[in-house]
């Protein structure tokens, strides 16, 4: 009977310290064998290093070290975990996640290979974000809940928040690149996968995340998909890829539409106001012919569309899914509206700078233009 393979399970953080304990406690509480702790202090200024530093101890059972950088950004933080890592599998997680016991021992029990010919290089669990009541919460638990519900075996992404993977495979197609802008998981991922090897779901292999609250951090998190996904495509476009179909942007694909519809309503009533600008005295009878044959119906279509896609399709079922959790009120669903609408504005926002990076070459980009 071969040895139980020694795995390094690895955090970052910059300026979590109100999570630092909760998930120190439960990566101790793993019940695998042999295992190591290397924690990442990302540069923080809210106390989450010297909380960190308390945790510190090389002659535990369960062995931990704290590093601490500069803030050089949370792929940077991952890769020296991993330079510094002594397992055979290095496992990653987020601060703002509490894994069950049996998290590692479930992925290291899915690594060995059940197909001739498979060359199994990560594997990643399943995360449920909780919901604290809140409209955004409830989206967001609901949304990742749709996203697992369809992942088959071999999937393209092992998630930050409950991964691992083959330490040397992922040296070997260069890590975590510390000049990644958000995303560095997809890009790994898909890079192992280009070299040959297999990334294997566990949906047993459970994580659990805080609940995602606040409105501000929800849609600063999908302005970073956004951007990154830029950065993705380019670098591999579906033409290029292998394997199974990515996995990254979810109900994102369709919330992009919600904007342009609205510019499209909006823009559709300009003719409206011009002519009742500049008709001199207000006559009521023609504002109200004119609305009626141009506007009216044509803003009624776009926002029929626009109800087709809160409430039918993969969006809608997260949007009734964060309804049926709550209660249901017309006063939730206005407030559904405007998170959709505010998170559609947020991934173009994110395009918008993730075109900016390629015609710039920065944040993991390559130049699109030689010098």
């Amino acid at each position: 009977m071969s040895e139980a393979p020694l795995v390094t399970l690895s955090v970052c953080v910059r300026d979590g310290a109100s999570w630092v304990d909760d998930c120190m406690k439960a990566l101790i509480a793993q019940t695998y064998r042999p295992l190591e702790i290397i924690a990442v202090d990302d540069g923080s200024s809210d106390g989450s290093k010297e909380r960190l530093l308390a945790w510190n101890d090389s002659e535990a059972e369960v062995p931990i070290r704290i590093l601490t950088q500069d803030p050089k950004g949370l792929s940077a933080g991952r890769q020296w975990a991993v330079d510094e890592a002594k397992g055979e599998w290095v496992a990653i997680t987020d601060i703002d996640v509490r894994p069950e016991p049996d998290w590692i021992e479930i992925m290291v029990g899915e690594s060995k290979p059940i197909a001739e010919g498979e060359t199994i290089v990560a594997v990643t669990g399943r995360t449920v974000f909780g919901h604290a009541g809140d409209v955004v919460s409830r989206v967001r638990s609901v949304e990742i809940a749709r996203k697992y519900k369809a992942r088959p075996r071999k999937t393209s992404l092992a998630n930050g928040p409950c991964s691992m993977f083959h330490r040397q495979s992922l040296m070997a197609i260069g890590g975590f690149n510390p000049d990644w802008y958000h995303a560095e998981d997809m890009e790994v991922s898909l890079r192992l996968i280009e070299s040959g090897g297999s990334i294997i779901y566990a949906p047993n292999a459970v994580v659990q995340h805080v609940p995602e609250i606040e409105r501000t951090r929800f849609l600063g998190k999908r302005r970073r998909d956004a951007r990154a996904h830029v950065r993705i495509m380019r670098h591999f476009p579906r033409r290029k890829r292998i394997g199974p179909g990515l996995d990254f942007i979810g109900s994102s694909t369709i919330v992009l539409v919600v904007l342009p519809l609205w510019i499209s309503a909006l823009v559709s009533g300009l003719p409206f106001l011009f002519k009742a600008v500049t008709m001199g005295e207000w006559d009521w009878e023609s504002v109200q012919q004119w609305w009626q044959t141009k506007i009216l119906l044509s803003t009624l279509a776009l926002m029929m569309v626009h109800e087709l896609l809160l409430w039918g399709g993969p969006l809608g079922e997260v949007n009734r899914g964060a309804l049926r959790e709550g209660k249901i009120s017309l006063r939730a669903v206005l407030r559904i509206r405007r998170l959709t609408f505010r998170w559609s504005v947020a991934l173009w926002q994110g395009l918008a700078l993730g075109l900016l990076d390629a015609l710039k070459g920065n944040n993991g980009h390559r130049p699109m233009f030689k010098r």
